[in-house]
């Protein structure tokens, strides 16, 4: 934008100097060039009054000297003819050159006759001037001077240069304060968007100066921190409220929990003792709701705040475990990667949590006999990290709203899960800069990527701390996360329940593989996958 304003303050400006150089250069041509033909009819006129006797007398007389003497000291030549157009006398220098007969014909018809109006750089002829010789009112002949346009050239070439300078200058002066002008309008705008690129990226607390540019450009600006102050505080407020709502109803849903576990043995009948099966499950599924919603409100919260770690040590933290609950499922689940450190730049725990999810969702939707690759490698300046899984998959529909908050697949309503963790995993990459994208896998399954962006410098990376653990290298607190919750789970990322030792929020490469316990299946509950992908 500063471009296009620039460029139409230097049109303008040129326009104008074309608008006044141009009849300037004209005027300077035409005064250089009626000076000379001035001095020059002045001359014939006084050549034409000595011309007088001797054309009446048939005798040159005093008038050879004169036009030797001219010639001598101007080189300019010059001729007397009488009315038959015979030369009378002539300096040495005299040639008859193009114009000098029109001009000619115009003195014997008694008016004086100059050319050209004006001499310009790209023209050569020579200007030539005419007059009459009268005597009495009878044309007796006239005189004919050359003069070389050279001179008037360059004083007319110097006289544009001078104005060409002139408006190089002024044009120059122009693009400067045009830069400046165009930088003082759109130092605001150029704030703004970079402020709303900012805000976008995660920094709510960025706002734009508002003293800046012109008096309209700071209204803007104190309109936009005013609101960016108000959707903040809104968002604030909003995410608070998830958090507190659900840390608050922790204490009473543990109540009501053991409550209904005590009217157990109450209960003789085998309808009563199903229903009173069913109630724990759905107070458990309410507690799995509660966990990832604080979970989701926690990763929200993470402003800008990264860190480094190795995500292949933080990958085989996980697989292993991860690997006791495969075991029990019968389904093999390894680790694909390099020896060497393969660094990423997150926010603390992402790697952490996304697997958890990722590798939780594809052990518990495997069937038996089936095989959960987990893949590490470096990718696109960065590091690309992959769960591939042998299940059922899903369909196209259902991967564009894999990441919808609540979201569940209409034939595996009754798995457990709350519809939150691949949401929980899309709000830490995105958090960390980084990419998710799920497709399907062949012949079925499904891979679920993820990619980080490498550390600006690797070799800051291997600095004291825990980089598996997604610790800050420096070991400052990460201000970002208050604390982890009592029973958080990330396995709800795909609305399943926490069949894994995982507690989000501590770091995973510290948490020590636990022996699963057997599954608990859902009452009534068929074979599906859940749809929290």
């Amino acid at each position: 934008m500063r471009r296009r304003l620039v460029i139409s303050y230097l049109l303008l400006m040129v326009l104008v100097l074309i608008a006044l150089e141009t009849p300037l250069a004209v005027t300077l041509a035409t005064r250089e060039t009626d000076r000379v033909r001035a001095d020059r009819l002045a001359d014939a006129t006084r050549f034409a009054s000595l011309a007088g006797p001797a054309l009446r007398g048939g005798t040159p007389g005093p008038l050879d000297n004169e036009l030797r003497s001219y010639d001598d000291l101007y080189g300019i030549g010059a001729a007397v003819v009488d009315r038959d157009r015979r030369t009378v006398a002539a300096s040495e220098s005299w040639r008859s050159v193009p114009g000098s007969h029109e001009a000619l014909d115009t003195a014997l018809s008694g008016q004086q006759a100059s050319g050209p109006e004006s001499v310009w750089p790209w023209i050569d002829g020579p200007i030539v001037v005419a007059v009459p010789i009268n005597d009495g009112g009878e044309v007796l002949g006239a005189v004919v001077i050359t003069t070389p346009a050279d001179p008037v050239r360059r004083a007319v070439t110097v006289w544009w240069l001078a104005l060409a300078g002139t408006g190089l200058l002024a044009v120059l002066a122009c693009v400067l304060t045009a830069f400046g002008l165009a930088g003082w309008v759109l130092r605001p705008v150029t704030e703004l968007d970079a402020v709303t690129h900012e805000i976008a990226e995660g920094d709510r607390g960025a706002r734009v100066q508002h003293r800046l540019g012109p008096p309209e450009l700071r209204r803007l600006a104190t309109s936009f921190n005013h609101m960016a102050d108000v959707v903040s505080d809104v968002m604030d407020r909003q995410r608070a409220f998830v958090a507190h709502a659900s840390h608050q109803l922790r204490n009473p849903l543990t109540a009501l929990r053991l409550r209904v576990e005590e009217l157990g043995p109450s209960l003789t009948d085998a309808d009563g003792r199903a229903e009173h099966q069913l109630a724990l499950e759905e107070t458990d599924r309410l507690a799995l709701v509660l966990d990832a919603l604080l979970t989701l409100a926690r990763a929200e919260r993470r402003e800008n705040q990264r860190v480094t770690v190795d995500a292949a040590a933080v990958a085989a933290s996980r697989v292993a475990a991860w690997e006791p609950l495969a075991r029990h499922r019968r389904i093999t689940l390894r680790l694909v990667a390099e020896d060497a450190p393969a660094y990423a730049r997150t926010v603390p725990t992402a790697i952490d949590q996304a697997l958890d999810a990722l590798i939780d969702n594809a052990v518990k939707f495997s069937d038996a006999g089936g095989e959960v690759t987990v893949t590490v490698r470096h990718h696109d300046d960065g590091t690309a990290l992959e769960v591939r899984d042998t299940g059922p998959g899903m369909t196209a529909s259902q991967l564009g709203q894999a990441t919808e908050r609540f979201w569940r697949a209409p034939e595996v309503q009754n798995i457990d899960g709350a519809g939150l963790g691949l949401t929980i995993v899309a709000v830490l990459v995105d958090a960390s800069d980084g990419r998710l994208t799920m497709r399907g896998g062949e012949p079925r399954g499904l891979v679920a990527g993820l990619w980080f962006p490498a550390p600006d410098d690797p070799a800051a990376a291997a600095a004291p701390g825990d980089p598996a653990s997604g610790a800050p290298a420096s070991g400052a607190p990460d201000r970002g996360d208050p604390g982890p919750p009592a029973r958080a789970d990330v396995s709800t990322a795909r609305g399943a329940e926490a069949d894994a030792p995982t507690v989000a929020g501590i770091p995973s490469a510290r948490r020590p593989p636990q022996p699963p316990q057997p599954p608990q299946p859902p009452h009534s509950a068929r074979p599906a996958r859940a749809v929290e992908r």
